[in-house]
């Protein structure tokens, strides 16, 4: 079967709607439709931009026809987490909306929230949405994750997920407590692979944050050291020592199939992260194109098969 696989769409309905014109797909009985192809959405539906609803009506009404697959992304996880009760702390919620946290948690999730805490029977629907997201895909021919593909991950997660690698709502409970094997799995899935730099090292993110520790290119098993394998600016990642990382927690990817995944904010024009990996997210979420690679059962990608609008 033929895929369109789409990047972080973030609230940007403007340009996912644009990119499925380009890619050919219609809006008819409701919803974008292809005569021959199948969209699979790789997560972060939600939050940053203007049209919060509009992109997820757009996503979910495609998903339920048949149109689309969609994945669970880290932003879909925090709503969840965010809506849902502690069931440890009364009145209290599994992402923290108090204290210094919470204030730092409302931020990144305004957007929606402004468009949905007003309407708490609109509000629970979407999070019951979300909760049928898998965490990753993996059919024939392709797979798809948001942030990072890790095998050793994954298997210690499949004896608590559905059959479908959805996570059930009691397991939200532990993937939301730091120190759990859930919490440490799904946020390696979701958010990619993160490292404390050397000491003496730090860099500002794109939300001006101050970081210590930065997340690293999986997907690159011939690097190894923090110079080649931080995700950072060039000249703050060309200022790190050239020697091996410490608490290496990458599983190597078997490269069995081509990968696809998010996340990340890329920028420039679109490239292949290896002719087994693409990285779709090219900051759409600001001022970036959204993003698809057009999958014809190819083994090796081609980087001709990007499309980009916006």
């Amino acid at each position: 079967m033929a895929h369109d696989i789409i990047g972080d769409i973030h609230g940007q309905a403007d340009k996912l709607h644009g990119l499925l014109r380009a890619l050919g797909y219609r809006e008819t009985g409701g919803a974008w439709r292809h005569p021959s192809r199948t969209a699979i959405f790789v997560g972060d539906y939600i939050d940053r931009g203007p049209r919060q609803l509009d992109s997820v009506t757009t996503v979910r009404r495609m998903v339920n026809v048949g149109s689309a697959l969609a994945i669970m992304g880290n932003h879909e996880f925090n709503a969840i987490a965010w809506h849902t009760d502690d069931p440890a702390h009364s009145g209290e919620y599994l992402r923290s909306r108090g204290g210094k946290w919470g204030e730092k948690n409302r931020d990144q999730h305004k957007v929606f929230l402004s468009e949905v805490e007003h309407k708490p029977t609109l509000h629970a629907e979407l999070i019951e949405w979300f909760l049928t997201l898998p965490l990753w895909l993996d059919l024939p021919g392709l797979r798809v994750v948001h942030a990072c593909w890790h095998d050793g991950y994954m298997n210690e997660l499949l004896p608590h997920l559905t059959a479908d690698f959805k996570v059930p709502p009691d397991l939200m409970v532990a993937a939301s407590r730091e120190g759990q094997m859930a919490f440490r799995t799904i946020e390696g899935l979701t958010k990619g692979l993160e490292i404390a730099l050397p000491d003496g090292h730090s860099f500002e993110d794109k939300d001006g944050h101050i970081r210590h520790n930065v997340r690293i290119r999986w997907w690159d098993a011939e690097a190894s050291t923090y110079r080649e394998l931080a995700m950072m600016s060039d000249a703050a990642r060309l200022a790190l020592p050239a020697i091996p990382i410490e608490n290496d927690a990458r599983s190597v990817y078997d490269n069995a199939k081509p990968v696809f995944f998010g996340h990340y904010w890329m920028k420039g024009m679109p490239v292949l992260q290896s002719p087994m990996a693409a990285c779709l997210d090219y900051s759409a979420a600001t001022n970036g194109p959204l993003v698809a690679y057009r999958w014809d059962g190819e083994s090796l990608l081609d980087a001709r098969n990007f499309v980009a609008v916006g």
